[in-house]
């Protein structure tokens, strides 16, 4: 990974045009070739970034990002202050908790309750970015991208898009629907979720695993 703190402005030229004016700024480049651009507050969330696939271009004191469908961020560097990067190696993923972990293999063993037909094609499916709780097909065969939290939240609902973006440009999968289940859904993630077409399915935990037959209770 490679940090830059930079004074720059940035420009972004896609759907839509959006222009950041100049001021100091944290740059991420991560080794799958996305960036990000932060400033000295909002937590975790950048000002703008670029998805990758992309292709980062330095001339001189411009930066041009470019994704597969044209986009472009640029940005203009008018001060270094800092640069450095960074071998992280690879990432052993995100630990679940036991509720999330005890959700994921009750639903896994179970699919069947999410509907008529529904068939697990794998836990923890692979991407580039971390593995999908679970992906399973449902009654009409279509590819289903499920995403388990204890308390579900915006960050859960931007993490399985990011999973759905890759996931659908697999020929083999696409197109793969989402599906965002919790304990409790928050209503901002609920509202981000039904506007990206994802389903939401809030689940009864003592419930299902105190269960004594083969029927599980989805609330």
């Amino acid at each position: 990974m490679r940090l830059v703190i930079a004074r720059c402005s940035v420009d972004y030229a896609g759907r839509l045009s959006a222009h950041l004016p100049s001021a100091t700024r944290l740059l991420l480049v991560k080794a799958d070739g996305s960036l990000s651009v932060h400033a000295d507050d909002r937590a975790y969330k950048p000002l703008n970034w670029m998805s990758p696939p992309c292709t980062l271009k330095e001339d001189g004191d411009t930066w041009t990002v470019v994704n597969k469908a044209g986009e472009k961020l640029i940005i203009t560097i008018e001060e270094i202050l800092h640069d450095s990067s960074h071998e992280l190696g690879v990432d052993p993923g995100l630990i679940k908790d036991g509720v999330e972990a005890h959700l994921q293999e009750l639903l896994a063993d179970r699919i069947e309750v999410l509907g008529e037909g529904w068939s697990l094609i794998r836990r923890e499916y692979p991407t580039a970015i971390g593995p999908v709780d679970i992906l399973c097909r449902d009654a009409a065969g279509g590819t289903v991208a499920i995403e388990i939290k204890r308390r579900g939240d915006i960050d859960g609902v931007e993490q399985l898009t990011r999973y759905l973006e890759l996931l659908n440009r697999d020929p083999h999968l696409a197109p793969v629907k989402g599906m965002f289940a919790a304990q409790e859904i928050k209503p901002q993630a609920r509202v981000l979720a039904t506007d990206r077409k994802i389903d939401c399915v809030t689940l009864d935990y003592d419930g299902l695993r105190g269960i004594e037959d083969d029927k599980l209770r989805l609330f």
